[in-house]
């Protein structure tokens, strides 16, 4: 049973526990490099633009539904580089790194002022009730049903609940209104900030949908505003980063999970499959942090081989804890 779900992850522990690593490698793995930077994008966005043509080519027939649901897929997996460039690791170049991550924020409807001070907070207080640990509302903290959870994945199946939705968020960020996430997230002088962002997140939505309304089409909404509800197969390695793991303790050991994937999943996920890595180690690069295990594997716990073998204990946890919402996986450590 979890004993530490009703305290604070400060009451927790004293430190984040840390694997022990020289400090030359830490600097060699945490160099950043344009090139691999580079070359995710110069296949990612070609493949975007790609099944993006084929959906349009095939626009009104059945045989829409493959390409779209590819492209959705692709255009989903961009969850992966507003991660990264928003870490400001994944370019030299700050420049880069901001421009890709605005995209890229824009692609997930994430406004990009919120979800850089709600992602530090996230890593600074992983999996945490005091103070709230928003990005793992869907994993740790929600109550699933088996049901529940297997549905969640359900291309489309999001449409159901556009009203618990970041749209919805951001529209009221937009409108002004104070949402709990940016009370408790985001510092007073950055407020005016993401408002500003999200109007224009607004501004683009609903450009998109007068185009769609003068052209007599659903394309371009399709397209450019909802394409993440159908991105769903993005959600079945995205969720197995916290999902059923334990609350409030100052250990990524026990708070994440680290995975491995096939090559094309890899890519779309961009090496966030090597999560307890990553929260350890922020500061390294996606592309690096398959060396940076090999380091330090000896002191983490043994990643799950496959997609298959991480469901395989979190099947039965989501039904043990629809249950008993106390429960966790036990992790072995070293």
């Amino acid at each position: 049973m979890n004993s530490q779900l009703k305290i604070g992850i400060n009451n927790s522990s004293s430190e984040w526990f840390r694997a022990a690593i020289d400090k030359k490698e830490l600097k060699k793995l945490s160099k950043r490099s344009d090139w691999p930077a580079w070359t995710h994008m110069l296949i990612y966005f070609p493949s975007i633009f790609f099944f993006g043509y084929l959906t349009f080519l095939f626009w009104g027939t059945w045989w829409v539904i493959i390409p779209y649901l590819i492209y959705a897929t692709i255009y989903a997996a961009a969850d992966a580089i507003w991660h990264e460039c928003g870490h400001r690791t994944a370019f030299r170049s700050r420049k880069f790194n901001d421009f890709f991550y605005h995209i890229a924020c824009f692609m997930n409807n994430f406004e990009p002022i919120r979800w850089r001070w709600s992602h530090s907070l996230h890593h600074s207080y992983t999996a945490s009730i005091d103070p709230h640990d928003f990005e793992i509302e869907g994993s740790i903290f929600k109550q699933w049903t088996l049901i529940s959870f297997i549905l969640n994945f359900i291309p489309g199946i999001g449409l159901l609940k556009i009203h618990e939705s970041l749209q919805k968020e951001t529209l009221m960020h937009a409108l002004g209104f104070l949402t709990p996430v940016m009370r408790d997230c985001i510092p007073f002088d950055q407020q005016k900030k993401c408002r500003l962002y999200s109007r224009i997140h607004v501004f683009l939505w609903v450009l998109a949908i007068l185009i769609s309304i003068y052209l007599q089409t659903f394309l371009f909404i399709f397209l450019f505003i909802i394409p993440k509800y159908f991105g769903t197969l993005n959600g079945l390695w995205g969720i197995t980063q916290h999902i059923a793991l334990q609350a409030n303790v100052k250990d990524h050991r026990l708070s994440t999970r680290s995975i491995r994937l096939n090559p094309i999943f890899s890519f779309l996920y961009w090496k966030m499959e090597y999560h307890i890595e990553h929260h350890m180690f922020p500061m390294v690069p996606s592309y690096n942090l398959p060396k940076l295990h090999e380091l330090i594997k000896d002191q983490l716990p043994k990643p799950n081989t496959s997609l298959y073998d991480a469901y395989k204990e979190i099947l039965p946890a989501i039904y043990k804890i629809s249950k008993d919402k106390n429960y966790f996986i036990p992790i072995q450590l070293p």
